[in-house]
């Protein structure tokens, strides 16, 4: 027996030459070690993972702050409005609109009567009379109004916000004048008041959309 060996312990106690026993701690131990690290590996994984995703998806201007790349500016829909969306309509003033007033209804005076109250008005007044034949007593509604095809956007609109339910229609004229003829549903001119309304109304911008 060594003289390093307790009294009483033999066996696989028993220490013999310069040799100790190896004393190893327990397996169980290590596992919970080993899980440790890994977990740890695995929450730096999904962090890096984080933190690609969002350098991918934004970029640097230059300044240190991220902005949005241009995939990110073509998915969000742009809520500015083109510049021809928001331009406001230019319409003619009465003053640069000659309007020729012509009675279809069997009522006498009536074109006159119109004709002196549309010069009140601010309008150029040009032939006043009974209709030709085409239209003579053949004008059920309020009005039309005739006049060249580029006179639609112009002329015509400015003189149908004075006659409300006149409808426009298109001669192979080449002149600016424009005619009213009146039909025989016909009682009085828009107040001024609601014919400035309703110029308001088509001078008003375009809207760019909804956002």
């Amino acid at each position: 027996m060594s003289m390093l060996t307790p009294p009483g312990m033999g066996g696989k106690y028993r220490i013999t030459g310069a040799k100790y026993p190896r004393m190893r701690p327990p397996r169980h131990r290590r596992r919970i070690v080993l899980a440790a690290i890994a977990g740890v590996v695995a929450l730096g994984l999904v962090g890096w993972g984080t933190v690609q995703l969002v350098d991918v998806f934004t970029a640097d201007d230059g300044t240190g702050t991220k902005t949005a790349t241009a995939s990110d500016r073509n998915r969000t829909p742009s809520c500015k409005p083109s510049p021809s969306a928001v331009a406001a309509k230019t319409l003619p003033k009465p003053a640069q609109i000659k309007v020729n007033v012509y009675n279809a209804t069997p009522r006498a005076g009536l074109a006159k009567s119109t004709a002196d109250e549309l010069k009140k008005r601010g309008f150029l007044i040009g032939k006043v009379g009974n209709a030709p034949a085409a239209f003579d007593k053949k004008i059920p509604g309020t009005g039309i109004l005739l006049g060249a095809p580029t006179a639609a956007d112009g002329s015509l609109a400015v003189l149908g916000a004075q006659l409300k339910g006149a409808k426009p229609q298109h001669d192979a004229r080449q002149t600016k004048d424009v005619d009213l003829l009146l039909g025989t549903a016909f009682k009085t001119l828009n107040v001024p008041k609601e014919a400035d309304r309703t110029l308001a109304t088509l001078t008003r911008p375009a809207p760019g959309g909804p956002c």
